[in-house]
């Protein structure tokens, strides 16, 4: 049974919102004012909060806010019911965190549609985050094993074989065995640093005093800082002659780490999903209002569904593809990206290629 908290300064009217919600199937809580409101709405925390704007000691907004600044009650659903929802009222409302209006005099069924409509939003996207969890939790424990013990199988065959037979081997074979397992600690190495900066870029974003900070820092000459980066990628996948680039020393509104990381992030994607022989290629432009970074190949692409659920431990058509990495590079450049005030966005039809483009905002003039 859901439970609705409903906060109003008028008995009657209490009386008849429980009344009819109760007949609705609804458990009913009430509060006469915006302080005994937000006392029941700690200890009970109810399904859905519709609450008066004009009360005396509190009013309507003074109780949104507070609810909405803990942690507890920050996501319960709030309608706001007024007899005078003027456009002014509504729209402070809504940037305290009202989800609703329900303006006075208002009809039982007004009453039971506004419900009704908070509540069923409520369920769909909790539904969708629960399959959201569902879907990380099956990524985690498919991928994660994998890209763990691949390149560990590696490293620890091969060392083993180095220790009990190195005076039987070829200097030829102990340097193949060296290389596979140089490449090898190289692949766990960036595992264990993208773990290490998706979980930094997730603390990051949550104090507001280090966003600003990141966002006064830039790169003044990126173009040669962009081509080390792509060109190391490049040789990497051993596609040095499908590179092109097209870099124009525009300042960029980002550290060199983090833009170098930008840059290694896309690039490598860009030759993983894409074909030897075909064209990777590196821009970077301006205009009026942004900076623009591109990088775009002719490989088989993504579809809509793909583009849309990019994320963490997310790897797509594995059963059709064999691929490294657990999709925490392209979340990398987005959450990078997106605490510079940034967009990243992804252009893509399958079997023709993908173009990743990065949007940064010019920094003010001073």
């Amino acid at each position: 049974m859901k439970k609705i908290l409903v906060i109003d300064d008028e008995e009657w009217l209490r009386e008849m919102i429980q009344v009819a919600l109760r007949q609705r199937g609804y458990e009913v809580i009430e509060a006469e004012n915006g302080a005994a409101g937000i006392e029941k709405a700690r200890k009970q925390l109810p399904d859905l909060i519709l609450c008066d704007v004009n009360m005396g000691r509190m009013d309507g907004y003074q109780t949104l806010s507070s609810l909405r600044n803990e942690p507890a009650t920050a996501t319960i659903p709030f309608i706001l019911m007024t007899g005078l929802a003027d456009n002014a009222g509504m729209r402070h409302g809504m940037e305290l965190g009202a989800d609703d209006y329900l303006p006075k005099p208002f009809t039982i069924d007004g009453l039971y549609a506004a419900v009704d409509a908070r509540l069923r939003k409520v369920q769909t996207v909790r539904a969708e985050a629960e399959r959201k969890l569902a879907d990380l939790r099956d990524n985690i424990s498919l991928m994660l094993p994998h890209e763990l013990r691949t390149p560990l199988n590696g490293i620890l065959a091969y060392g083993e074989i180095l220790t009990a037979d190195a005076a039987t081997l070829k200097p030829t074979e102990i340097a193949d065995m060296g290389l596979v397992i140089y490449q090898s600690g190289r692949r766990l190495e960036r595992l264990i640093e993208n773990f290490l900066i998706f979980a930094q870029l997730e603390l990051l974003g949550t104090d507001p005093q280090k966003v600003n900070s990141l966002r006064r820092k830039q790169t003044a000459l990126p173009a040669r800082l962009i081509e080390e980066h792509a060109r190391k990628q490049a040789e990497e996948a051993t596609r040095a002659g499908d590179l092109q680039l097209q870099l124009s020393d525009t300042p960029v509104p980002m550290s060199e780490e983090y833009l170098g990381k930008v840059v290694d992030e896309l690039v490598q994607n860009a030759f993983k999903f894409s074909q030897s022989g075909g064209t990777v290629r590196v821009e970077l432009s301006q205009t009026p209002q942004a900076v623009v970074l591109s990088v775009s190949d002719h490989g088989r692409g993504f579809s809509t569904e793909h583009i849309s659920r990019v994320g963490a431990y997310m790897q797509f058509d594995r059963t059709m593809h064999e691929q490294q990495g657990i999709g925490l590079g392209l979340t990398i450049a987005r959450r990078l990206t997106e605490l510079h005030g940034g967009t990243l966005t992804i252009q893509s039809e399958k079997s023709a290629g993908t173009t990743m483009i990065v949007k940064l905002p010019k920094a003010a003039a001073t």
